[in-house]
């Protein structure tokens, strides 16, 4: 752990406004100035419960740009679940593949922005278990088969999600920075009331959950990094949370990321205000990633969805 006076490094404080913009990302420093507490998170839960009923095997896909997302429910729906779909309010709501659901789970509270670590960390007030993935991140169907199948086995109050290689910069000089990632795992609902309870879970500045539990804890915590997954990780390695590990090498090749990639055009800020739908499209041409995965025909069908929405 970090030295107890060693600065917090916080990059995301670039806007007067980042509170207001920054509370739907799941943002715990932002989601404390807007007029909502978590409450409110959890009667809207109630809503997403009701939308939800008679779903034993949700997985949510987040829209961020249609054609991947589109893309992204049929191949859940080849791997035997139902795609449940959120969207980035810049985005809006994009064409259902049949069988998907729809959920617009920023219609209680209107923020500018939304990212899926918002409803994430409150699967256990609308679901039994949620499987969830990167808008950008793909791979052949019968890996995700394989995802699937251990999804479906996993026992209450167990954790499946992504763990990065850190370098070698983390392990020596900064390790307060390792975290896991959501790039694709499976939360149970034991799992996710127990982040809850413990004051974890995957939004950003978790040392602010208002269930951190007392002074010397939350002070012990905000020596911390800001970044999601930090409280996964603190759940896991600190407080006992059965956490299974993905090794992020297994799913590596389908993140089509700006990281890493030194030719990538970026066209937003890389911060909360970051925009992939001007971005994921334009540096990864979906047909040309399809063909790399055996993905073809379901990029087919894909594109025709959305063309039928369009007319």
């Amino acid at each position: 752990m970090m030295s107890m006076n060693r600065p917090i490094h916080r990059p995301w404080l670039t806007s007067s406004d980042r509170e207001k913009m920054s509370a739907g990302i799941g943002n715990w420093e932002g989601f404390h100035t807007s007029p909502y507490t978590f409450h409110d998170i959890l009667a809207a839960a109630s809503d997403w419960k009701e939308q939800l009923a008679g779903v034993e095997r949700p997985w949510l896909c987040w829209n961020v740009d249609a054609e991947w997302c589109v893309l992204q429910q049929l191949m859940v729906l080849e791997a035997g679940w139902t795609p449940v779909v959120g969207f980035d309010p810049r985005v809006g709501a994009p064409p259902l593949a049949p069988g998907a659901v729809l959920i617009d789970f920023n219609r209680h509270f209107g923020f500018g922005t939304m990212y899926p670590h918002f409803p994430l960390d409150y699967a256990f007030a609308y679901t039994e278990r949620l499987a969830y993935w990167h808008a950008d991140l793909l791979m052949p169907i019968a890996q995700l088969r394989a995802y699937a199948q251990r999804f479906e086995k996993m026992a209450d109050g167990e954790l499946m999600t992504v763990e990065p290689k850190p370098s070698m910069r983390q392990r020596l000089r900064e390790p307060h920075t390792l975290r896991f990632w959501e790039l694709i795992g499976c939360t149970t609902r034991g799992a996710s009331k127990s982040n809850f309870d413990q004051g974890c879970g995957w939004w950003l500045c978790f040392y602010l959950h208002p269930n951190c539990p007392g002074d010397a804890e939350r002070k012990k915590r905000t020596q911390l990094y800001w970044d999601c997954g930090v409280g996964i990780r603190y759940w896991h390695k600190e407080l006992g949370g059965k956490l299974i590990a993905i090794p992020e090498e297994e799913v590596d090749a389908g993140h089509f990321t700006r990281m890493r990639r030194k030719n990538y055009a970026a066209a937003s800020v890389d911060d909360w205000r970051r925009d992939l739908s001007k971005e994921l499209s334009a540096n990864f041409p979906l047909g040309q990633v399809c063909e790399q995965f055996g993905l073809a025909d379901l990029h087919a069908a894909a594109r025709e969805l959305v063309g039928r929405s369009a007319r």
